[in-house]
């Protein structure tokens, strides 16, 4: 990967980091002002705290994306140390999955009339832990990079030793 290439990543994660922490910010601050013009169709208030909690597990995710990113630079990504990088993603997309299923709880009373949106949002959520799966999927392969790359060097070694 390339300079510029890491440069222009942390540079987007940085800006969508930075938005994501003003606008849970801006949440909490509304949240705590207790200035809520509730109709009675949502309760805006549990809704918000879901919001603020979604928005914390993409910040998770992205922390872990900068990290790994940051390896793949130095050419250390097939480490162990990358292991726990990749697990953060894990938890912080199964979390946003539960994050989302907590949403469609509390959205689906007032979908009475209409419960296939429910429906669908439960379909979402189920396709958020679909993604966490291809993590995982993509953790595997990691593995079996750094048990190949940890055997070539052995080789190499022995190699060395014989020359």
């Amino acid at each position: 990967m390339g300079k510029l290439t890491v440069r222009a990543l942390h540079a987007v994660l940085a800006v969508v980091l930075t938005g994501s922490v003003l606008v849970q910010v801006l949440m909490l601050w509304v949240l705590v002002g207790g200035k809520d013009q509730e109709d009675g169709s949502l309760p805006l208030t549990p809704l918000r705290l879901i919001t603020i909690l979604g928005i914390g597990t993409a910040q998770v995710a992205m922390g872990c994306i900068w990290r790994l990113v940051t390896m793949v630079r130095r050419g250390t990504v097939f480490s162990h140390a990358a292991f726990r990088y990749v697990d953060g993603i894990i938890g912080a997309v199964v979390a946003a999955a539960l994050v989302w299923f907590a949403a469609t709880a509390v959205n689906a009373p007032g979908q009475r009339d209409d419960p296939g949106v429910t429906g669908i949002m439960a379909g979402i959520g189920v396709a958020i832990l679909g993604v966490a799966l291809i993590v995982l999927v993509l953790r595997t392969l990691l593995a079996q990079a750094v048990a190949r790359d940890v055997e070539a060097a052995r080789m190499r070694a022995e190699l060395d030793e014989v020359i």
